[in-house]
């Protein structure tokens, strides 16, 4: 049986207008104006609306298709994807968190205060900064924090666009007394992150359904880890020592992936205690330890690459896929992963990737290597806590 397709508003129209000439024995006028077409046409309308009403239903019964949008149903606010998680015990999407950053003010007069809600902008971010507390200015230099409080699309200033990195500088909104008008950042006190996006928050639901609570397996170490904001992978092991886990975290907000001690201690914190405060989730003879996942170079060579187009533009889809491939790799934990393996690293399957690349546009080439710490790699399979991205890529 086929799945039903919505009508249009005309097709539904004609059908009631055929079951009423079936019922009276005669032809309706084919006129714009007559009652019975003009009715029929306002009569289907509200049928569609149900169609697609219904439609709209039945895809929220499903996590991977449900709205992630919220609505209005009978006075009470709704969203499909947020109650499917808080019905399997998924906390809602983690929000994002502004940039808290430790800046350096030049004092021309040393009297008086630099006082709290001080506004600074970021001329290249375009990010309204506040600062956090009163700082006396009793000396050539003082140090103040500061913290995104606003963008220029009309934001709170949350997320990666209020992080800056050393050495960047902040002016004063306006100039104030005794002080500088620009201010260095010497370093970020909390690094800004973006808001779980849809899929990801999806994700983490459709992992709860697969991978049941079973009080402290590995799919308990990976979901309350996960929880933390700014990561977006734990890959949790048995210790070496008896009693203990060992979880290996990546971070969505730092190069590589590599989390912040900060981040770590995220994890563990959320990991010992729920999120009211209560030790129910990791066993109490259980030791968990956190550590930062182990990025792996991988160095790729293309060899006799030759296409009758653009080169360049092979070039960049070649890498773009290449990215891809490594970007996707991930440890293989027995027990806990499931679907396709993608812990190996294959120069067959790298070259199958190139392959269709290359094809596609015309061209020829004549075979992939890959090497990490100068040794070629034929199949390589990623270790404990292991990930993989592109090195450099050259053409010979």
């Amino acid at each position: 049986m086929t799945a039903p397709t919505t009508p249009t508003t005309a097709e539904v129209a004609l059908n009631i207008v055929a079951q009423i000439e079936a019922q009276i024995g005669q032809t309706v006028p084919f006129l714009p104006k007559s009652f019975i077409r003009v009715l029929a046409k306002a009569i289907a309308a509200v049928f569609v609306v149900l169609y697609k009403y219904g439609s709209f239903i039945w895809l929220q019964m499903f996590v991977r298709t449900a709205s992630d949008q919220p609505f209005t149903v009978n006075g009470q606010l709704v969203n499909p994807l947020q109650e499917w998680g808080r019905l399997v015990g998924i906390p809602d999407k983690t929000p994002a968190t502004q940039a808290e950053l430790l800046v350096t003010v030049t004092v021309t007069n040393q009297t008086g205060f630099l006082r709290t809600g001080a506004q600074l902008l970021g001329p290249t971010n375009g990010v309204t900064y506040l600062v956090t507390g009163d700082v006396a200015l009793n000396a050539p230099t003082v140090q103040a924090v500061v913290r995104a409080a606003g963008d220029q699309q009309g934001g709170d200033g949350a997320g990666i666009i209020g992080n800056l990195s050393a050495g960047a500088v902040i002016a004063f909104a306006n100039p104030l007394p005794n002080v500088g008008r620009n201010v260095t950042v010497v370093s970020q006190v909390t690094t800004g992150a973006d808001g779980e996006a849809s899929d990801v928050y999806r994700r983490r639901i459709l992992d709860r359904f697969q991978k049941r609570p079973q009080g402290g397996a590995y799919a308990d170490y990976e979901q309350w880890g996960e929880e933390a904001a700014g990561v977006v992978n734990v890959y949790p092991y048995t210790g070496e020592c008896p009693g203990q886990v060992d979880l290996y975290v990546e971070s969505a907000t730092e190069p590589d992936g590599i989390p912040t001690a900060a981040q770590l201690q995220a994890v563990l914190d959320i990991v010992n205690l729920d999120q009211n405060g209560l030790a129910t989730r990791r066993p109490a003879n259980a030791l968990v330890n956190a550590y930062p996942i182990d990025r792996l170079s991988f160095d790729v060579k293309v060899l006799g690459l030759s296409v009758p187009g653009d080169l360049a533009t092979v070039r960049d889809q070649i890498e773009e896929a290449t990215l891809e491939y490594f970007l996707s790799r991930e440890p293989y934990i027995v027990g806990l992963s499931v679907g396709q393996r993608t812990d190996q690293i294959a120069q067959s399957a790298l070259g199958g990737i190139v392959y269709d690349v290359v094809s596609n546009n015309g061209g020829l080439f004549t075979g992939v290597t890959i090497t990490a710490n100068s040794v070629n790699i034929g199949l390589y399979f990623l270790g404990i806590g292991e990930k993989a991205k592109l090195g450099a890529l050259t053409y010979v």
